[in-house]
């Protein structure tokens, strides 16, 4: 039996160590924080395949501009000295045309398709968590906006259930707070949301069920290659002969395997350094505030479109998030963020639903500056695989990438065109 090491107790290093024991390997996942407590923890949980849209757009220029530097935008970009971020940025930006997004929105309907079946076959086969089938209400101040959003959203539902348009009164129907303001709307009924917390704690019950070994707390330091002597950090990534990893250093020891995933979330980019290996992921942080027993919530998902504000209802909660920050590899909650979600949500809907709690969270994002999530055999390596980049999709995109690294690591035909999210791509 085949070993296995995956590093990253995220979702998406938590299914597809779920898929590859499936399928008969011999799985450990290894993490430096605790199991599925990163970006995967408290983030809004959405199922959206048909808002699965890269993150460069056309226009995206000129609004980000106006945004980078104000810590109540939706974008924030905090003042420090750091080439690794300039270059993202200038890369991200030059991504923002017509050609690339249209490439991407055509790479990732291609990538999300099957993500709600493999994920409905994971609750047939026992997996357990909180999900509701509500469909998700985008909220508009402007036709124009919501004109712009329903083409992309009709494109990426055109083989199934599409968006429907509403007007004014269809969307006080719908949520009866919305602000005067919020002129339009539409509602995509087949899409979900889902509690992440219950997501990966359910993977973690199951896994360990299925006897995959889970350490928490483990930090990757290197590898040992075939024939090196000794356990050691990788040089740079030139050699023409692909170099084998037989086991990853860490201070505990090392993890010996056949196989390895890296799937690390923003981390993902340093544990590819530690290899040799430039993959340009960068962590943009976004904020989360989850309101226990709220005064109200509403019947659906919402999305505030121009202040890219989200709104989750659970079973006895209610999580609203947004903003994209660029402060380094952190996870310090700034307060003026949280009040700049308050704020944005105000424009939109009528009193804030105050509950008997309130917790704060914020989480990395991992970026690529195309927009695309990077899958596939690290370059300059025959055993080492990398799923990591997926931004604000990681729970939507998830399940699709897990059946895909199974099918890779099975050296079999994932089924679909991988090229627009090759790992090599950035070199």
């Amino acid at each position: 039996m085949s070993r296995v090491v995956i590093v990253g107790a995220g979702v998406v290093g938590l299914m597809s160590g779920y898929e590859l024991r499936r399928s008969g390997f011999d799985v450990t996942i290894v993490d430096r924080a605790q199991p599925g407590r990163g970006c995967s923890w408290a983030n809004m949980g959405w199922i959206v395949p048909s808002f699965a849209r890269p993150l460069p757009a056309p226009g995206l220029i000129s609004s980000s501009l106006r945004w980078m530097f104000d810590r109540a935008g939706p974008l924030y970009i905090a003042p420090r000295a750091d080439p690794a971020l300039a270059r993202w940025l200038w890369s991200f930006w030059r991504h923002c045309n017509e050609r690339d997004h249209q490439a991407g929105l055509e790479a990732l309907a291609q990538l999300a398709a099957p993500t709600t079946a493999v994920l409905d076959r994971m609750r047939a086969e026992g997996l357990e968590f909180e999900m509701h089938r509500a469909g998700v209400l985008f909220l508009f101040l402007s036709r124009r906006a919501r004109d712009e959003v329903y083409r992309n959203l009709a494109f990426m539902a055109r083989n199934g259930e599409g968006p429907r348009a509403l007007d004014r009164a269809e969307v006080e129907a719908m949520e009866p707070r919305v602000q005067p303001e919020v002129t339009c709307g539409i509602v995509v009924r087949q899409e979900r949301h889902l509690r992440p917390e219950s997501l990966v704690a359910g993977l973690e019950r199951q896994l360990r069920d299925m006897e995959v070994l889970i350490r928490g707390g483990v930090d990757v330091t290197g590898a040992r290659l075939r024939g090196s002597g000794g356990a050691t950090r990788a040089g740079p990534g030139r050699a023409r002969t692909p170099r084998e990893v037989t086991a990853l250093a860490t201070p505990a020891g090392d993890v010996a395997g056949d196989l390895f995933l890296l799937a690390a979330g923003a981390g993902t980019g340093l544990l590819a350094r530690a290899l040799g290996v430039s993959l340009p992921v960068q962590g943009g942080k976004g904020y989360t505030i989850t309101i226990g027993r709220p005064a109200w919530r509403p019947a659906h998902a919402l999305y505030l479109d121009e202040a890219r504000i989200a709104w989750s209802p659970f079973a006895d909660a209610l999580r609203v998030g947004g903003t994209m920050e660029f402060s380094g590899f952190n996870t310090a909650v700034d307060r003026r963020r949280l009040d700049a979600i308050r704020a944005g949500s105000g424009r939109y809907l009528r009193g804030w639903p105050d509950g008997r709690e309130e917790t704060f969270w914020a989480g990395l994002r991992p970026l690529t500056p195309d927009g695309l999530p990077v899958l596939g055999r690290l370059p300059g390596y025959s055993n080492v695989f990398v799923a990591t980049g997926h931004g604000m999709l990681g729970i939507t995109l998830a399940p699709a990438t897990a059946a895909v690294m199974a099918q890779l690591l099975r050296a079999e035909d994932p089924g679909i065109d991988l090229t627009p999210f090759r790992p090599d791509r950035f070199t």
